[in-house]
């Protein structure tokens, strides 16, 4: 077995009286995608700045590509390549200027003319970064982070606030990526993102690690039942969801209700049926296979929310 390129080992980060990390233990191999997956605030950032060496854990171990990060660990951060939540760019240069100024920052480069393509901006290689869209100024950010060839790619919520065609967008450079082999580590509080992209993720939660595992592992884990989701028109009144065939949960959310049901006919029969006799103000009613919201939602009683 190769030594892991990332190993975490009971790291702690602490803010004051706040514990953002909390004694949690995860490694990513070589060649995989790596998520942290968890709503702002569960400590996700806090992790990965502390892998690149941005700041320093209070208790715990730490390597990457076999070595202690520090602030000071030069020829480890040359080995990394890292997108920010928010990147900084000189507007005025063009994508194609962007990518070759960073390139000279670094004894091992990439070619621009690979960068642009593979992030799918050739067309705008010659365009200034000002008149880049949300999306594509997210791609170029990506393709900075490979300016280098890195042995690991850090990504911290590549596809935060941008709209789906753009988060699709960015998805496809990913799993390009992983066609080239290369390791990355990520972090969302995407459930979807997570489950199309990650071969592994670790869900986390009050800087604690929750479930950790490939998403399809995790889903067949913790559930056997399949969800149904109950759109209302209004208040259900004195409906008891979970008296009804099949359900073994049902959980409020907002206009809507998520029943998990171990014989989901019986269960849309029984809810038709309610509907029908004008005891529930049913709008809508979809079934769909358990993700990995659900879990989370099992696990913690909440969705997350952006």
């Amino acid at each position: 077995m190769s030594e892991p390129v990332v190993l975490v080992q009971k790291l702690v980060k602490r803010y004051g009286d706040l514990t953002a990390v909390d004694r949690i233990s995860f490694q990513v191999d070589r060649g995989e995608i790596f998520g942290l997956l968890g709503p702002n605030g569960a400590g996700k950032t806090t992790t990965v700045e502390c892998l690149e060496g941005l700041r320093i854990p209070d208790e715990g171990e730490l390597r990457v590509l076999g070595e202690r990060p520090s602030p000071t660990n030069y020829a480890l951060k040359a080995k990394l390549g890292i997108q920010l939540q928010e990147t900084a760019f000189l507007s005025r240069l063009t994508v194609e200027e962007t990518l070759a100024l960073f390139g000279r920052l670094y004894p091992r480069r990439r070619k621009v003319s690979e960068l642009v393509e593979l992030v799918a901006l050739t067309e705008k290689r010659h365009s200034p970064v000002r008149d880049l869209s949300g999306g594509q100024r997210q791609r170029l950010a990506v393709a900075l982070a490979l300016v280098n060839d890195p042995e690991l790619l850090i990504l911290d919520e590549p596809t935060a606030g941008l709209d789906p065609q753009a988060r699709r967008a960015l998805w496809e450079v990913i799993t390009q990526l992983k066609g080239e082999q290369k390791t990355v580590l990520l972090t969302t509080h995407y459930m979807e993102e997570a489950e199309a992209l990650c071969d592994r993720v670790a869900i986390l939660d009050h800087g604690r690690i929750i479930a950790l595992g490939p998403p399809p592992e995790l889903i067949a884990h913790h559930f056997q039942e399949t969800p149904l989701e109950v759109e209302l028109s209004a208040p259900a009144g004195e409906v008891d969801f979970s008296a009804l065939p099949g359900v073994t949960r049902a959980v409020p959310d907002q206009e809507r209700v998520v029943l998990y049901s171990t014989a989901p006919t019986d269960t849309i029969r029984a809810v038709s049926r309610l509907a029908e006799e004008g005891k529930l103000p049913l709008r809508d009613l979809v079934l769909r296979r358990p993700s990995l919201e659900d879990v989370y939602l099992l696990l913690t009683g909440r969705r997350i929310r952006e």
